[in-house]
């Protein structure tokens, strides 16, 4: 029962992690690979503030969430905008916005770095402490409830909104075909923009959580948890809200598993490992659908 709390534990940062890498991967169509340094950098904002003053767990959520919405919409904004103005094509553009993204994430990794100088940094400086709870006989610490609660209440949120809200139903349609969606009166840049700006929000969030779950993170968390985060999409299919959560608490069983039964030593070949096999079965994931395109 203890691993089993583990792993809704792990999971769920996983998947507060990769909801918002997976809504923009599904819908406007961008693989953002500096997701990784915008939940690295909104940790590190909100300890830079924390050595100013001291500050309450909800005052550094909500520095985590504005820095990595903001983040998030100047990446799109400078450089993804400006790439897809200028390419040939779609497939030209996704692999241009692959690379970009690679570029742009090593700026704040750079600033992290320098400013650290490669040590681990927390947000001890926070009036809020982690404090150890048992129920039932099973050992979990409040900030982790905190994160199963918020990254459940926001992967359900984030699929009502697409489903049943407009903007959802706009942003769907992108997914399918942007061309025909922009002729229907559908604003792709204020779209984008604003789910963005949710993706930066929710990697935010997880860099603030995961770093008071853990004590400390470094500058380089953020490029494990993307790999981690591209499995968990791959396992469940891009563009799939129930996918992204299966993905998400499959990996984590798995790792713990790999951790309580080995000397832990194959836990990151487990990410590549079960890619890789989906890739070879299900391409398209678990509960992805097989692409059709009518002309």
């Amino acid at each position: 029962m203890q691993d089993l709390v583990s792993v809704v534990t792990l999971g769920s940062v996983y998947l507060l992690f990769a909801l918002g890498m997976s809504i923009t991967w599904g819908t406007i169509d961008i693989l953002n690979f500096a997701h990784g340094s915008v939940f690295m950098f909104s940790a590190f904002s909100a300890s830079l503030v924390l050595e100013q003053t001291t500050l309450g767990l909800v005052p550094v959520l909500l520095i985590g969430v504005a820095v990595g919405a903001l983040l998030s919409v100047l990446i799109q904004v400078l450089a993804f905008e400006q790439i897809l103005r200028r390419a040939k094509d779609r497939r030209s553009a996704e692999m241009q916005i692959l690379i970009g993204g690679i570029g742009v994430a090593i700026i704040p990794l750079a600033i992290a770095q320098h400013h650290t100088q490669s040590n681990p940094f927390g947000l001890n400086a926070s009036s809020f402490t982690v404090e150890s709870l048992s129920l039932g006989g099973l050992r979990v610490t409040n900030i982790q409830v905190l994160t199963v609660v918020l990254a459940l209440a926001l992967w359900a949120a984030a699929a009502v909104w697409l489903q049943r809200s407009r903007q959802g139903l706009a942003l769907r349609a992108i997914g399918v075909d942007a061309q025909t969606a922009a002729l229907m009166g559908v604003d792709r840049r204020r779209l984008a923009l604003v789910t963005m700006a949710v993706s930066g929000a929710m990697a935010g969030l997880s860099g603030v959580l995961f770093t008071y779950s853990l004590g400390a993170i470094t500058a380089e968390s953020g490029d494990t948890l993307l790999v981690k985060a591209f499995a968990c999409i791959i396992l469940g299919g891009v563009g799939s809200m129930l996918g992204v959560a299966f993905g998400a608490y499959l990996l984590a069983a798995a790792e713990v598993v790999i951790l309580t039964q080995t000397n832990g030593s194959w836990v990151e070949a487990v990410s590549f490992g079960m890619i890789f096999l989906v890739l070879l079965v299900r391409p398209a994931g678990v509960f992805g659908r097989k692409e059709v395109r009518r002309t």
